[in-house]
C-alpha cells in the first residue's frame, strides 16, 4: 500500500512557466506541500482545477481556473478525470490517500477512493494554516 498525498490548486500563482511545485505561492499551498513532504509519501501530486491530476515537477503556465465558480456537472467531470488519472499511478482501492484540500476539490472524488485522510475538511482558511504550521514545527 502506498501513501498517496494530494495537494489542490490555490489562485495564487507566479506569472510565468514554471514547474507546478513552484507556481503556486500562496502560504496554504506552500505549508502543505512543506507538511506533505514531511510525513515521506510515496508520492505527491497537485490537484488543479485545470490540469486535473499534476505531477509536482510538470512545467506549466499560469492560469486562472478554480472548481469554486465550476457547476455542479463540470466539477463532477474534473473529478471522473482526476480518478481515471489516479487509476494510472495508483491503486485508489488499497492505496492511501492524504487529501490537503477543500470542499470543491475533496467532493468530486472522495467516493471513488476507499482509503483516505482529509486533515484540512471542515476547516476554515485560517484554521488550514494554523493545522499546518503546528504540524510543521
Amino acid at each position: 500500500m502506498k501513501k498517496i498525498i494530494l495537494i489542490s490548486c490555490v489562485s495564487k500563482k507566479g506569472d510565468k512557466k514554471t514547474k507546478a511545485k513552484d507556481l503556486y505561492k500562496s502560504p496554504l499551498f506552500v505549508k502543505s506541500l512543506a507538511y506533505a513532504q514531511k510525513i515521506n509519501p510515496d508520492k505527491i501530486y497537485i490537484l488543479s482545477a485545470l490540469h486535473h491530476l499534476l505531477e509536482l515537477d510538470t512545467e506549466i503556465e499560469p492560469y486562472n481556473l478554480t472548481l469554486n465558480n465550476m457547476t455542479k456537472s463540470n466539477k463532477t467531470n474534473w473529478g471522473k478525470i482526476v480518478i481515471e488519472q489516479l487509476k494510472k499511478v495508483a491503486d485508489i482501492k488499497n492505496d492511501k490517500f492524504i487529501i490537503l484540500a477543500g470542499q470543491n476539490y475533496l467532493a468530486p472524488i472522495q467516493n471513488c477512493l476507499t482509503n483516505i485522510e482529509t486533515p484540512l475538511n471542515g476547516k476554515k482558511i485560517g484554521e488550514r494554516l494554523q493545522f499546518l504550521t503546528n504540524q510543521l514545527k
